[in-house]
């Protein structure tokens, strides 16, 4: 999709100065006298649906004065905003969803300052007291102010608008109060026109709700070491719900200073973006306190963060000038002192990478029970879901370590990169997490240097992102957005793994020194505000040029814009000349099915920097374009290459982001070299020439035969990165081939390419073994196990029934080996397993344990068990907190038994999956794995049949269900095109499921 259908759309109604407005994802309003009435019909429908819990707040919330008659009662969560798609590909007319409405704010004021006050009653009804000043300037001359605010019940008759230089005398008179509830919009219509180039500072106290949707201000809960049960309050705003915690400018270009009071309990702590300033009682509320916070930095809304708990905590004294401090549940603050040592030194080694100081005095992370995202970059108040921080070296494996690194590297990265100078609006969202995915591998690579995790982001963003982005049903990297929905949904791969790797591309073609230089001055000269994409070409080409690393005659705008403004990535083939010397050199887009119904007429071309090498000089460390190939060009020729007998490989380390395909001979070549000395390729090249060869045999552009042999040589191969390139390819052909006659021909073969790795790396883990060994290791045996190789299969049923009989013993299975030894016992096993996993995951400490037990439960052969399983996730109170409710349905969708159970349930489900979930980038998880391997014409029809019958409610899942429907048609033709070829080849090599006959 390449652009977005903007509609505006007013539900205003105008109410009398005295109304109360109800803002909601669906708003209403009552007038003072009905309010009571109103209060009194809801409760008693949502009692009569059985959806309402509803506690007493404490004595104190009564003692305040000016409640509001609805104040007590709970705000319900109603049905979520609709969304919108513009599919690519149109195999058949359609009855396309409705357009979304424009939802930007006018541009007739910008806030200055926030004065917010909130008090939530955490341990009452989840109510939540508020007060908000908002400082703003009038840009140009109008007649009201307009502000974001949903889930949020004003108290009218306190909104005060005056002059700033005399907000303590006489109010401007608000004529009229309306709230639009598809806009999220709170309007004050005012008697006469703010006047341009004025201050001026609206007030009002309001009453909000503590919900438990993760996501405005909401309410998470722990189980404490004693069984009670103990509630705590955060945040999670990125990217438009600050305004469901207090009405304000929700935008990201909105800038404003913040000044947050948060009111607590005794027994609790509460923390924000900034020191605490002072701490005051509150009048009238025994064991009540206001804890009142120093003045922020100019900030946009999404990053204001705020968190009220009893949790403890531990401070670092690694920086001298910021204080560092991890926080989490008394009972797993010893599981963060990994990212306590992590932390500070990453935060140093970008403090020195950007030559920008960290701006804030103190930075906190914490780990939150009940957490959407893996984490969110806060400004100085990072929040984490327990897995990305919490690390304990007993029982968490070498992954779970790495991913606690990478997450933490990853939102200090932020810190400048977001936060400092941040995207003006969600269309660059990529700059803000395309640079942070990029630089959490820099940062982690400097704190675990044997990691090589500078390697280790070709597998898991490159290639990973080559697949989706090898979709007609793809979108361009910079993408125009609008409506919440539409924002919610580019938190995808796109953003993130295709963000990174282009920047990657980026940082080589410029060089590290100069991309360093670049981003420095962008950062500095910008810091507190806002930028778009272009303003980071300007300082990269400025930086390109003064260095000389970028010809003259091209800029960082004209190359990158080829890669951010069009969606996709092109397919170099080089052909050489009879003789070798000089070659062919061609771009096209690569997708994996040409589909000839397509309405994409755009011709895709790319400025591609070029780097080669050869066998008579292999040299893979030259990673500065050789040549440039620009977006006109269909062809050019490159000369000076070796004869026709020596190899020649392109894209040196798979620093361009793109594919390369070479004629029969070269190809020969590659091959040959693999088996004679696959040392002297680059690692990173291995990965790259497996990872390519595979994906163009799957895109019908080489044949099997060679893809094949290729990884031949992989008897050999000792590296990690080789070997995941090619278990992640082969996994495709392990997921079509599942169902079919030649499965047990496809089982033999895997079984003969992995045993050798299997017996190098043993089922006997070390966890003194270098980190990518450990790693290595893993991946064998969980593909050993899954294609039931029986001595892997006997060891890992030896271990968990020894646990089963001595759980207390957590030394019995080593860290590493658990996903593998549970999944495989649980597979093979009955509802003894089962229920000892169950248990097992509610008496666990360790959130990275729990994980793994989510994920094995669902590796069961027992349908009645999965069945059980899918309606336990998607039902509170079950034991699964909702953040892993998608964990779960994967964990069923991905095995081959539960596939189709998981799309009928999804199918049958749908809407109470949405009301569970909202708009959480979840529903798109959900939707990509149930369909990862659908394979036929009737897996299509029903995909086609999903998307019209919930066309209006797909949400963020709205491409999602397009790239779920063209995957399976390409799924479809390439097993039409494939299955004989690959059935012959293994039969070609002895590998035969057919039954011998007398």
């Amino acid at each position: 999709m390449t652009g977005s259908s903007r509609e505006t759309l007013s539900l205003e109604t105008s109410q009398s100065a005295a109304s109360v407005s109800f803002g909601k994802r669906n708003g209403c309003y009552v007038n003072r006298n009905a309010a009571v009435l109103f209060g009194l019909l809801f409760l008693s429908a949502l009692i009569a649906t059985g959806l309402l819990v509803y506690y007493y707040a404490p004595p104190a919330r009564a003692a305040q004065s000016q409640t509001s008659d609805l104040a007590s009662c709970p705000v319900p969560t109603e049905k979520p905003l609709t969304t919108s798609t513009s599919p690519a590909i149109v195999e058949e007319e359609e009855e396309q969803p409705k357009a979304k409405p424009y939802v930007r704010l006018p541009r007739s004021i910008k806030p200055l300052h926030y004065e917010v006050k909130l008090q939530p009653f955490i341990n009452g009804n989840f109510s939540i007291m508020g007060y908000v000043e908002i400082e703003m300037e009038a840009l140009m001359t109008t007649m009201n102010i307009t502000v974001h605010m949903t889930d949020i019940l004003t108290r009218n008759d306190t909104i005060k608008l005056a002059p700033l230089e005399n907000r303590e005398g006489p109010s401007l008179t608000i004529i009229s109060h309306t709230y639009d509830n598809v806009r999220q919009f709170y309007i004050a219509h005012l008697s006469k026109p703010l006047q341009a180039g004025k201050k001026y500072v609206l007030s009002m106290e309001f009453d909000g709700y503590l919900n438990d949707k993760l996501y405005g201000f909401y309410r998470s809960t722990y189980t404490a070491s004693d069984g009670r049960k103990v509630l705590l309050a955060s945040t999670q705003f990125q990217p438009t719900d600050a305004r469901r915690a207090f009405p304000c400018f929700d935008e990201p270009g909105l800038k404003a200073t913040f000044d947050i009071y948060l009111g607590r309990e005794a027994n609790m702590s509460s923390l924000s973006n900034m020191p605490r300033h002072e701490t005051l009682p509150i009048e009238g509320q025994p064991g009540w306190f206001w804890d009142h916070f120093n003045t922020s930095v100019p900030t946009s809304t999404y990053l204001v963060a705020f968190v009220i708990s009893d949790f403890a905590h531990m401070n670092s004294t690694k920086n001298d000038h910021v204080l560092f401090r991890v926080w989490a549940r008394e009972q797993a603050i010893k599981q963060a002192d990994y990212a306590l040592r992590a932390g500070p030194d990453v935060l140093t080694f970008f403090e020195k990478y950007f030559k920008l100081p960290f701006p804030l005095p103190k930075s906190d992370m914490i780990a939150i029970p009940d957490f959407s995202a893996g984490a969110m970059e806060n400004w100085g108040l990072i929040t984490y879901r327990e897995t990305a921080m919490l690390y304990d070296p007993a029982v968490s494996s070498a992954s779970n370590k790495q991913r606690v690194l990478q997450v933490v590297a990853h939102e200090l990265a932020h810190q400048w990169f977001g936060n400092l100078v941040t995207p003006e609006w969600w269309t660059d969202l990529w700059l803000n997490e395309g640079f942070a995915s990029f630089m959490e591998y820099v940062g982690s690579n400097s704190f675990e240097p044997s990691w090589k995790m500078m390697e280790q982001t070709v597998i898991e963003d490159v290639q990973n992102v080559f697949s989706l982005d090898c979709l007609e049903s793809s979108h361009p990297i910079s993408i125009p957005v609008n409506h919440p929905d539409e924002i919610n949904e580019i938190f995808d791969r796109i953003s993130y793994s295709k963000g990174s790797s282009i920047i990657r591309m980026m940082n080589y073609f410029l060089t590290p020194s100069t991309f360093t230089k670049g981003l420095s001055n962008y950062l500095t000269t910008l810091k507190y505000k806002n930028a778009e994409q272009d303003d980071l070409w300007r300082f990269l080409t400025e930086a390109g040029h003064g260095d000389g690393t970028l010809p003259k005659f091209l800029t960082v705008k004209k190359v990158m814009d080829t890669w951010t403004l069009q969606m996709g990535y092109p397919v170099i083939k080089v052909e050489r000349s009879p003789s070798g010397t000089s070659a062919s050199v061609t771009q096209e887009r690569f997708l994996l099915v040409k589909n000839e119904n397509s309405t994409d007429t755009h011709d895709y071309k790319w400025w591609v920097p070029l780097t080669y090498t050869s066998q008579d000089s292999p040299n893979f460390a030259d990673t500065r374009a050789k040549v440039w190939m620009n977006d006109t060009e269909s062809e050019i020729r490159i000369n000076s290459l070796p004869a026709r007998d020596k190899w020649v490989i392109f894209n040196l380390q798979e620093t361009g982001y793109f594919r390369v395909n070479y004629d029969d001979n070269n190809w020969n070549l590659i091959v040959q070299q693999l088996e004679e000395n696959h040392g002297v390729i680059n690692i990173i090249n291995r990965a790259q020439i497996i990872d390519d060869a595979l994906d163009l045999a799957r895109a019908g552009q080489l044949s099997y035969s060679t893809a094949l042999s290729i990884i031949a040589y992989l008897a050999k191969e000792t590296e990690y990165i080789p070997w995941v390139a090619t278990l992640n390819n082969m996994g495709y052909l392990d997921g079509m081939f599942s169902t079919s006659g030649a499965y047990g021909s496809f089982k033999k073969y895997m079984l003969d390419l992995l045993i050798p790795l299997y017996n190098s790396v043993g089922f006997e883990d070390s966890v003194s073994d270098p980190h990518l060994t450990q790693l290595k290791r893993v991946r064998a045996l969980m593909w050993a196990c899954n294609l039931g190789y029986q001595d892997c299969v006997n060891k890992s049923l030896t271990m968990y029934r020894q646990w089963m009989t001595n759980p207390g013993d957590v030394s019995i299975i080593s860290p590493n080996l658990k996903s593998v030894v549970y999944c495989t016992a649980i597979s093979e096993g009955g509802d003894e397993e089962w229920n000892f996993a169950w248990e097992q995951y509610l008496n666990s400490n360790v959130a990275s344990e729990k994980m793994k037990l989510l994920n094995a439960m669902g590796c069961s052969k027992d349908v009645w068990i999965l069945s059980r399983y899918l309606k336990m996730a998607f039902t509170a109170d079950t034991g699964i907190r909702k953040q892993d409710a998608a964990l779960v349905f994967g964990s069923v969708a991905r095995n081959k038994v539960g596939r189709y159970l998981a799309w009928n349930y999804l199918k049958d489900n749908w809407m109470r999956i949405i009301d569970y979930f909202g708009s959480l980038p979840e529903l798109i998880t959900i939707l990509e794995v149930v369909s990862a391997s659908f394979n036929t014409e009737q897996d299509k029809k029903e995909l086609k049949m999903f998307k019209e019958e919930y066309k209006d409610q797909l949400k963020t899942a709205a491409r999602a269900v397009d790239q779920a429907i063209e995957k399976t048609s390409n799924n479809i033709k390439w097993f039409t095109r494939n299955y004989d070829v690959i059935t012959g080849w293994l039969e070609s090599k002895s590998y035969s499921s057919r039954l011998r006959r007398d």
